[in-house]
């Protein structure tokens, strides 16, 4: 049959054809996406520390072209006359995604009573910050932790200086000190270990049925094409490979029933960060997998303020003995708020529907005088 001969080549034609069309479904999937999750809902920022009892000062923290919304609260005694003869070290607290600052006000209060100074911000896009045009991801979180850090570092009472995350926080926060000097420690909490994992995990968490051969790449392609307005790549955005690079003391804290960012994602950036540490000598990387927990709320947990008070004071160098920060920390109880709205673009209603159950259940518990369990 004289048409033999040209089949390899219209097979190939079909399959150059298809793989041209289903490229190009994707990669309006993945403007699509970008459009949806790229932008935070912004939340207003509620209450001020002053609610608890703490002086504080509102700050403006430069970061690129945007100037963060922030508070400063120094540590118990430091607004004596010789403010400046005594410095002491600063924690930098950065909030997760579609969170603010004043949702950070439990770690202000144990890490204060622990003696440090803390400053809490709001990410750019997020609380009492303008919008942004450009999607905002974890690159931006971690120009932003480096920022603080830095502002940090410049106050003539501040001695030395962590960085502690929570969520798409704990991510910035570990690529931030990767190349910020001025970062001494880290405490990253329910930290994502990279982007592509994470957009693979927000495809099964908005019920999207995607056949395993396909959601890898089509994943690899969403978190690319969502870095692109801002110029940053996948690797920008990976907490494990910066966790390779940075060489300083690190902590990672992780429910045990995260749901949102599966405790997994602790032992992937742990490894990288161990794998990365040959010599004898190499600063420690530490980790606590809390039981009960699961993505939010792991300040309840007394071991995780005690854990977190003395690693910052022995890393930091003080202010007090890590035994005693730890003890002050676990004294300071912190509850979670009574009605918290905490967002999430790619959430269904379903999902959103199941947690407030969750947490009605809990108060209902806690309000009979039983131990509400924890998620």
């Amino acid at each position: 049959m004289p048409s033999l001969p040209f089949r390899p080549r219209r097979l190939a034609l079909a399959a150059g054809v298809t793989g041209a069309v289903a490229f190009g479904l994707a990669y309006r999937f993945a403007l699509r996406y970008r459009e949806r999750v790229g932008l935070p809902h912004r939340s207003p920022v509620e209450g001020t520390p002053a609610d608890f009892g703490l002086a504080f000062e509102s700050a403006e923290i430069p970061s690129g072209d945007s100037r963060l919304a922030g508070w400063f609260v120094p540590a118990e005694g430091s607004d004596s006359p010789d403010r400046t003869a005594r410095p002491r070290p600063a924690v930098a607290i950065v909030h997760g995604w579609e969170s603010n600052r004043g949702r950070s006000m439990a770690h202000i209060r144990y890490l204060h009573a622990a003696g440090f100074h803390c400053l809490v911000i709001d990410v750019r896009g997020h609380g009492d910050n303008a919008p942004e045009k450009l999607p905002i991801e974890v690159p931006e979180f971690a120009e932003d932790a480096a920022a603080a850090a830095r502002w940090l570092a410049a106050r003539p009472e501040v001695s030395a200086v962590g960085l502690m995350g929570h969520s798409m926080g704990g991510a910035g926060v570990i690529v931030a000190a990767a190349s910020e000097p001025a970062v001494r420690a880290v405490v990253a909490l329910s930290a994502p270990a990279d982007l592509v994992r994470m957009t693979r995990k927000i495809f099964a968490m908005a019920h999207m049925r995607i056949p395993a051969p396909i959601a890898s790449p089509l994943a690899y392609l969403t978190a690319a094409v969502l870095l692109v307005p801002r110029r940053h790549s996948i690797d920008d955005a990976n907490a494990c490979l910066a966790a390779a690079r940075y060489r300083g003391p690190l902590l990672l804290m992780h429910g045990e029933d995260d749901q949102g960012v599966p405790v997994a994602h602790l032992g992937l950036i742990a490894d990288a960060a161990r794998g990365a540490r040959t010599n004898p000598g190499s600063a420690a990387v530490e980790t606590l997998i809390v039981p009960g927990y699961g993505h939010r709320w792991l300040y309840e947990d007394a071991d995780v303020r005690r854990r977190t008070a003395s690693f910052f004071a022995r890393e930091l160098g003080g202010p007090v003995d890590p035994k005693k920060a730890a003890e002050l920390a676990a004294a300071c109880i912190v509850e979670r708020p009574e009605n918290p709205v905490y967002g999430f673009g790619a959430q269904s209603t379903a999902q959103k529907e199941e947690a407030e159950t969750r947490e009605k259940t809990r108060r209902e518990t806690r309000d009979r005088g039983e131990r509400p369990p924890l998620h």
